[in-house]
C-alpha cells in the first residue's frame, strides 16, 4: 500500500522536513488510498513465476552530458543477465522504468514526481548526471528510497548528512584532484589557473582542488567561472598569463571554451590544459551550432591537453561476478548499440559503471532476502513507508565488494566508489594512455610516452630573467682616461704652484687658495671612477661603499675647488667695490687667514651636512625595475631589466637641500664675478680668471644637475652627463687658473730672475716689494691730504 503522499502542488524535493498535509491534502490522500486499495484488489496477480522489482532510472539522452546513450543499453544488458541467473534473486525479476532527464534538474523534478506518484512502486532510484542526482538523492530520503547513481561525480554528493541513502559507482570528482596535484609536482609546476562552469559539481571539485594545491605549495593564481558564455573568462586567462589551466565543465560547454581558446591563441607549446576525461573521444569534432569554429580549429586548439579519468574499465582480463571480462563486455555493448560509433556515443566510457551499478544493486537485494525472511518480510513488501527494508538494502550496498567489468567495486563511508585514475593525453587527434595513479597508495605508474609541442613540459608562467643594466664599459674607459689625464694635469699645476710659491706674481694670486682649487679638482675627477663603478665591477654587498666614495669625493672636491674660487671673488667684491671712504680703510685688512677661514666655513658646512646625511639616512643600494622586454628569439621568457641606484629613504629631501645650497653659491658666484669684472688689484691678481672659471663651472653644474636627475634611469646618458660635466669643469678651472701663470713665467722669465735675486739676498724679494708698495701707498695718501688742504685754503681766500 502507498503511504499518504505530499500535496503535488506543494511538493519540494529539497525540503528535508517531513511533508505536512493540510486538511485538503489529507482528504485527497484518503481518496487516493481508497482508490488504490480497490485497484490493487482488482489487479491481476501472477499465480506463479517471478515477482517483479522495479527500478526507477533517469538517463540523460541529451544535454550537457548525454551519458544515457550508452549507459541505458549497458544497464539493460546487466538486467537481462541478472534475470537469467538462477543464483541471484531467483524469485524476482528486475525491471527498469526509465526517463530522459536531459541532464537538467528542472526536467528531473517533473520526472521524479512521475516516478514516485505513478505505479508501480520503485525499490531503488538510479539517476545520472550530478545536478539531477543531487536533486533526487536529497528528496529520496523522504520516501525511504535508496539512490544508486552510475554517472555522478559531484563531491557534494559525498555528504552523508545531506544524502543519507546515496551510493554511486562513479567515483567522486575529487578523486581527480590528487592525480592533478601529483602531475603538477611531477612537472614542477607551482602556479596554475582554473576555469569552471558555474554548477555545484564543479564548484565543490574546485574547492577541494584549491585545498589540496594549498597543502602542496601550489598557487591558484587565476580562478575564472562562467555560466553559459566563456568568452570573458578565457580572455581573462589570457590577460593574466595563465599557462597551466584546469578546466571543469560539461562537454557542450567544453566546445564553447575551446572555440574561444582558439580565438585567443591560448594553446600551443606554452600552455597545458587539464580536462575531465569522461567526454566522448571525438567531442571536439562534433559539429555544434553554438560555436563558430571549424573542426580544424578545434582540433588545433585541443592538441596536447591532458585528461584525468577514473578507471572505468578493468584493464586486466579477469572474469568478474557477471562471468564476463571487460573486453567481452565492450564487444557485447557494441553489439547492443547496433554499430553506433563509440566516439559519438555519450556515456560510452561510463557504460561499465552503469553495468556494475545494476550488478551491485542485484547482489545487495539478493543479500537482503535472508535477513528479511528472518524478520517475516519480503522485498515485494517494500513501500515508501517501510524503513526496515530500506535499512537492509543500505547495509547490503554498504558492504558490497565484488569484481566488476569496471574493476573492484567497493564503496567508502560516504557511498562513493574507490578507484584508480587514468591519465591520458591527446596526441595527434587521439587519446593516448600515459599513466595511472592510485591515490590510496599514492603510487604513480608512468609510461613515459607523454608528448610536448616544445622541448618538454612548458613553464607554469612566463619565465622572467632578471638582467641588470650596466654602464657601457667603453664609455667608462673613455671618460676614465680623461679623468686620469685631468688628475695628472692637476698634479702638474699643484707642483708648479708650490715650486714657484716665492715668485711675486704667484704670491699675489693667493697660491694656497689655488692649491686648494687644484686639490679639489683632482678629488672631483677622482669621483668619476666610483661614479662609473656598478654591479659589473663589485658585488652588491660592496656597492654602498662605492656610493659613499661618490658622495664624499664629489662633495668635498666641489667645496675645495669652488669654495676657494668663491672666496677669492667674495673678498675682491668686499674690498674693492665699496665707496672711496670705505675703500681706504679696508685695503689694509686683506689678511690670508680670512681667506682660509672662508674656505674652512664652506668646507665645514659641506662636511657636517654630509655627515648628518650619512648618520640619519645612510645611502644604500636600490634596484629599479623597468618594463619587461621580450627577446628577439621565440622563447617563452621575458627580460626584466634592473638598474642599481645609490639611494636613501629621503633621497629627494637631501638632494633638495644640497642642490639648493650649492645652487645659491653658484648663482652668487656668477653675480660676484660679474660685479668684479672691471676691478683691478694686485692683492688677487687672477680674480678675472677665477670669474671666468666660475662662469663655466656654474653653467655646467646648473645644467647637468637637473638633467642627470631626469636621466637617472638611463645609466649611460646619466653617467656621460655627470662625468663629462665634472671633467670639463675641472679642466676649465685648471687651464684658466694655472696655464696663464705658466705661460707668463716661462715667456718672461720672471721665475728665473726672482730665483736669482732670492739666492743673492737670501731673503724674499716679494716681501721687499710688498713693503715698498705699502710705503708708496702711505706717501701717496699723505700727498693727497696735503693737496686737499691747499685746495681748501685757496677756496677760503
Amino acid at each position: 500500500f502507498l503511504p499518504a503522499a505530499p500535496n503535488p502542488q506543494s511538493f519540494d524535493p529539497f525540503d528535508v522536513s517531513p511533508p505536512r498535509a493540510t486538511r485538503a491534502a489529507r482528504g485527497h490522500a484518503m481518496f487516493l488510498r481508497s482508490t488504490l486499495i480497490v485497484l490493487l484488489l482488482l489487479w491481476p496477480r501472477p499465480s506463479a513465476g517471478k515477482k517483479k522489482l522495479y527500478i526507477g532510472a533517469l538517463f540523460p539522452m541529451s544535454g550537457g552530458w548525454p551519458g544515457g546513450q550508452a549507459c541505458m543499453p549497458s544497464a539493460q544488458m546487466a538486467l537481462d543477465l541478472v534475470n537469467n541467473r538462477s543464483d541471484i534473486l531467483p524469485d524476482y525479476e528486475l525491471e527498469l522504468i526509465h526517463y530522459d532527464s536531459m541532464c537538467d534538474p528542472g526536467e528531473a523534478t517533473k520526472l521524479l514526481y512521475d516516478l514516485l506518484y505513478t505505479e508501480p512502486i520503485k525499490i531503488v532510484l538510479m539517476p545520472g548526471c550530478s545536478g539531477v542526482s543531487t536533486l533526487v538523492a536529497e528528496a529520496a530520503r523522504m520516501w525511504n528510497l535508496i539512490v544508486l547513481s552510475y554517472g555522478s561525480s559531484s563531491p557534494a554528493l559525498s555528504n552523508r548528512q545531506r544524502f543519507p541513502t546515496f551510493f554511486r559507482t562513479h567515483p567522486s570528482a575529487t578523486l581527480h584532484n590528487p592525480t592533478r596535484v601529483q602531475l603538477f609536482q611531477k612537472w614542477k609546476w607551482t602556479r596554475i589557473a582554473t576555469i569552471q562552469q558555474t554548477t555545484e559539481v564543479f564548484t565543490s571539485t574546485l574547492d577541494d582542488l584549491e585545498q589540496r594545491t594549498k597543502e602542496a605549495g601550489i598557487e591558484i593564481s587565476v580562478r575564472q567561472s562562467f555560466l553559459t558564455d566563456p568568452a570573458v573568462a578565457v580572455k581573462n586567462l589570457k590577460r593574466q598569463d595563465a599557462r597551466i589551466i584546469v578546466g571543469l565543465f560539461y562537454e557542450t560547454e567544453a566546445r564553447k571554451v575551446f572555440c574561444e581558446v582558439f580565438k585567443e591563441k591560448l594553446y600551443g607549446k606554452k600552455y597545458v590544459w587539464f580536462l575531465i576525461g569522461w567526454y566522448a573521444d571525438n567531442w571536439f569534432k562534433i559539429k555544434d551550432p553554438a560555436i563558430n569554429c571549424t573542426v580544424e580549429n578545434m582540433t588545433e586548439a585541443v592538441e596536447g591537453h591532458v585528461t584525468t579519468e577514473i578507471v572505468m574499465l578493468n584493464p586486466e582480463t579477469v572474469r568478474g561476478v557477471s562471468n564476463m571480462t571487460s573486453q567481452e563486455f565492450i564487444a557485447a555493448l557494441m553489439s547492443r548499440l547496433g554499430g553506433m560509433n563509440p566516439e559519438e556515443t555519450g556515456g560510452f566510457q561510463e557504460a561499465p559503471l552503469a553495468y556494475d551499478a545494476v550488478w551491485a544493486l542485484a547482489l545487495a537485494l539478493n543479500k537482503t532476502v535472508a535477513p528479511l525472511k528472518a524478520k517475516g518480510r519480503r522485498l515485494e513488501d517494500f513501500n515508501y513507508n517501510n524503513h526496515d527494508i530500506t535499512s537492509e538494502i543500505y547495509r547490503a550496498l554498504n558492504t558490497s565488494s565484488f569484481e566488476g567489468v569496471s574493476g573492484q567495486v567497493v564503496f567508502d563511508a560516504q557511498g562513493s566508489r574507490m578507484a584508480m585514475t587514468l591519465i591520458e593525453q591527446l596526441q595527434g587527434g587521439s587519446y593516448k594512455k600515459i599513466g595511472y595513479y592510485d591515490s590510496s597508495q599514492k603510487n604513480l605508474s608512468w609510461f613515459g610516452n607523454d608528448v610536448w609541442i616544445g622541448a618538454g613540459p612548458p613553464a607554469d608562467r612566463t619565465v622572467v630573467i632578471e638582467e641588470y643594466r650596466f654602464l657601457s664599459q667603453k664609455l667608462f674607459a673613455a671618460v676614465s682616461v680623461f679623468a686620469g689625464l685631468g688628475i695628472l694635469l692637476g698634479i702638474v699645476c699643484l707642483t708648479f704652484n708650490i715650486y714657484n710659491g716665492n715668485v711675486r706674481y704667484i704670491q699675489n694670486s693667493q697660491p694656497y687658495l689655488n692649491n686648494m682649487t687644484a686639490v679639489g679638482c683632482m678629488m672631483a675627477l677622482a669621483a668619476v671612477f666610483p661614479l662609473g663603478i656598478d654591479g659589473h665591477h663589485v658585488h652588491r654587498s660592496q656597492f654602498p661603499v662605492v656610493c659613499q666614495f661618490r658622495l664624499w669625493l664629489l662633495g668635498l672636491g666641489f667645496s675645495l675647488a669652488y669654495g676657494s674660487m668663491f672666496t677669492k671673488i667674495w673678498w675682491v667684491h668686499t674690498l674693492f667695490t665699496k665707496k672711496e671712504e670705505k675703500k681706504e680703510k679696508k685695503k689694509q685688512h686683506l689678511e690670508p687667514w680670512k681667506l682660509y677661514a672662508t674656505v674652512g666655513v664652506l668646507l665645514a658646512i659641506d662636511f657636517l651636512s654630509l655627515m648628518i646625511w650619512q648618520i640619519v639616512d645612510p645611502l644604500h643600494i636600490t634596484v629599479e625595475k623597468f618594463t619587461k622586454e621580450a627577446p628577439k628569439e621565440d622563447l617563452d621568457v621575458l627580460i626584466q631589466p634592473l638598474l642599481e641606484h645609490c639611494n636613501s629613504e629621503k633621497m629627494n629631501t637631501w638632494l633638495g637641500v644640497v642642490y639648493g645650497y650649492k645652487g645659491l653659491l653658484l648663482l652668487l658666484g656668477i653675480f660676484l664675478a660679474y660685479e668684479t669684472k672691471s676691478v683691478s688689484t694686485e692683492k688677487i691678481n687672477d680674480h678675472r680668471a677665477v670669474g671666468m672659471a666660475i662662469y663655466n663651472v656654474a653653467v655646467l653644474c646648473l645644467i647637468t644637475a637637473p638633467v642627470t636627475m631626469i636621466l637617472s634611469s638611463q645609466q649611460d646618458a646619466s653617467f656621460a652627463f655627470a662625468s663629462l660635466a665634472i671633467v670639463f669643469s675641472a679642466y676649465i678651472t685648471l687651464v684658466v687658473l694655472f696655464v696663464p701663470k705658466m705661460r707668463r713665467l716661462i715667456t718672461r722669465g720672471e721665475w728665473q730672475s726672482e730665483q736669482q735675486d732670492t739666492l743673492k739676498t737670501g731673503s724674499s724679494t716679494n716681501n721687499n716689494d710688498e713693503e715698498k708698495s705699502r710705503q708708496l701707498e702711505r706717501e701717496n695718501r699723505e700727498l693727497q691730504k696735503i693737496i686737499q688742504e691747499v685746495k681748501t685754503l685757496d677756496t677760503l681766500h
